[in-house]
């Protein structure tokens, strides 16, 4: 039996309100190609099209929207959820801090303080850049604004599951980028509460997948965090994680992991049929490729959830290619 969702949909629809005119209603697109593949129609939420590249920018301007008077706000992040962090407090006036690890590749540094805001890189994980994030909380003053475990966070980015069902009222399956949970809770939260048959597949790489570490311990773990292509998707889900662990166990129906390959894979893909995405955005398109994600039962949405890939990284994977 699923438990009460944490963020409900009264939550979300309050933050559609709130945001409604800060962010883009982003497009839906049919896939010819990876319907063939799938066995059904497969369509794709084009959450890469998002002001700042990326479906982050949902859940911090709800989050932003709603801290008061602050000496700024803060946060770790592995790159999307500090830009729209820094793109949601500069729209505001506030100054902003965003505390990253070594791992961050250089162009999502860049595009931070193109925004006005300080990358301070911390450590060699999104762990400890968090603590960082804590100490300027504490000692400065700062509202600190997590990446996906708050729950204004996770209302936010639950307005792309409105979205994807006023674009596709018959969806049977919705795919997710997995990391926080952020995105799959929110998204599932908004789904399920307004189609509670619809499926929930969250999609991951093997190497360094904490959520999916935490779900087959049963508690959130810590893991090293390795080097992979879907790189937004790295990072823990912190040890005293209160909404995105529950939240992703009840709502979320199943999880594939893949390779670097299929990832890979599903990056070419999606370039082949014009959309230039990150590693993290192609693993929906990956899980079909592989013939792990079909839409036998009805239609599937793929959420392609970022665009914030070094250029030259992605011409030499589709260079891999040729």
């Amino acid at each position: 039996m699923v438990a009460t969702a944490m963020v409900t949909l009264d939550d979300i629809m309050a933050a559609l309100d709130r945001i409604r005119d800060d962010v883009r209603v982003t497009p839906m697109q049919a896939s010819p190609s990876l319907s063939q593949i799938a066995g059904g129609p497969v369509w794709l939420k084009c959450e890469y099209r998002q002001t700042t590249g990326a479906f982050k920018l949902r859940g911090a301007t709800n989050a932003v929207a709603r801290v008061g008077k602050v000496a700024g706000v803060t946060t770790a992040s592995t790159g999307n959820h500090g830009r729209a962090l820094a793109h949601a407090a500069r729209a505001r006036g506030i100054p902003a801090i965003i505390c990253m690890s070594r791992l961050v590749p250089q162009n999502k540094l860049d595009a931070i303080a193109e925004l006005g805001a300080e990358a301070r890189i911390i450590g060699d994980s999104q762990d400890e850049a968090f603590l960082e994030a804590i100490r300027l909380q504490r000692d400065e003053g700062f509202a600190l604004i997590p990446p996906f475990d708050h729950p204004d966070v996770i209302a936010g980015q639950g307005t792309l599951g409105l979205e994807i069902l006023d674009q596709v009222p018959d969806a049977a399956t919705i795919a997710i980028p997995l990391s926080g949970g952020g995105l799959l809770a929110g998204v599932a939260a908004a789904a399920k509460a307004l189609r509670p048959d619809i499926r929930i597949v969250g999609i991951s790489m093997q190497r360094g997948a904490a959520m999916a570490a935490s779900l087959d311990a049963g508690h959130p773990v810590e893991i090293r965090e390795l080097e992979t292509l879907a790189d937004s998707l790295g990072g823990g889900i912190g040890l005293k994680n209160r909404l995105t662990f529950p939240m992703v166990r009840d709502l979320m129906d199943d999880l594939i992991l893949l390779s670097e390959d299929q990832i890979a894979d599903g990056l070419r893909h999606l370039a082949q049929d014009g959309h230039r995405v990150e590693g993290a955005a192609a693993v929906c398109a990956g899980a079909v490729l592989s013939g792990r994600l079909r839409a036998d039962d009805g239609p599937l949405v793929l959420i392609l959830s970022g665009e914030n890939i070094d250029p030259a990284r992605h011409a030499a994977i589709l260079q891999e290619a040729s």
